[in-house]
């Protein structure tokens, strides 16, 4: 399944494991791994569930495309995809840092408690569903329902929002480099502070980009669900 090689600037060895030979193998390695173990996978196929549920801080490279659910569950170290990711990229990420070079599809980073997420390409829908405590960073476009009742956390996007971003939002906080096809029930504009702007550029650091905080647009609930109203309800 694996092969060990060392290379000149590296104190530990860097596991190399073929996905050729199935995910279960890998998962059930770096749930058994050490503090401080550097992996690399090949031949990641697309295949599903990669790198799932990793409680120890060791670094994960996966070499290729990734599918459905890829580092979900994540607590600590850091898994970093060079390719495409599906579905449920980072799904309930506790903390540590995932990382795609490529695009990701939907409900990425959903449900996350803490964490970050940076994609340097686009999402599709759902981006950061439900979040509570992720911060998410996209370099590129993400997809209608983004946000979806986001609770805690910040979800920044470096290119454009699609429509219904942060419908129902609560205390998450969304900042916009470019358009912003619609906003969701109770997500309105807010004003950029300094707390925000600096906020922002730490996150962008972060994440590796340069983009000036200044040309973002910070959006945020409007806390009028936030209370009763006789209007609002049903009779029957």
């Amino acid at each position: 399944m694996s092969t060990t090689t060392r290379t000149a600037d590296q104190a530990s060895d860097l596991i190399s494991i073929d996905l050729a030979h199935g995910v279960r193998a890998l998962n059930a390695r770096l749930h058994e791994a050490t503090g401080g173990e550097a992996f690399t996978v090949a031949n990641p196929a697309g295949q599903h569930n990669i790198a799932v549920g990793i409680d120890t801080a060791v670094d994960v490279t996966v070499e290729g495309h990734v599918g459905y659910y890829c580092a979900g569950m994540h607590q600590r170290g850091t898994v970093t995809v060079h390719g495409n990711a599906g579905t449920g990229l980072a799904e309930n990420i506790m903390s540590g840092t995932v990382h795609v070079t490529g695009d990701a599809s939907q409900s990425a980073a959903a449900t996350g408690h803490g964490g970050l997420v940076v994609i340097d390409g686009n999402t599709g829908a759902r981006c950061g569903i439900s979040m509570k405590g992720v911060d998410i960073v996209v370099g590129g476009d993400i997809g209608h329902m983004s946000a979806f009742m986001a609770q805690a956390g910040t979800l920044v996007v470096c290119g454009d929002a699609g429509e219904a971003l942060g419908d129902s939002i609560y205390e998450a906080r969304i900042y916009v480099k470019g358009t912003v096809a619609s906003l969701g029930a109770d997500c309105i504009e807010k004003p950029m502070k300094r707390e925000h702007l600096e906020q922002l550029r730490e996150l962008l650091d972060r994440a590796g980009r340069n983009d000036d905080p200044a040309d973002f647009t910070r959006y945020g609930s409007a806390r009028t669900l936030y209370h009763f109203q006789a209007e609002n309800s049903s009779s029957y």
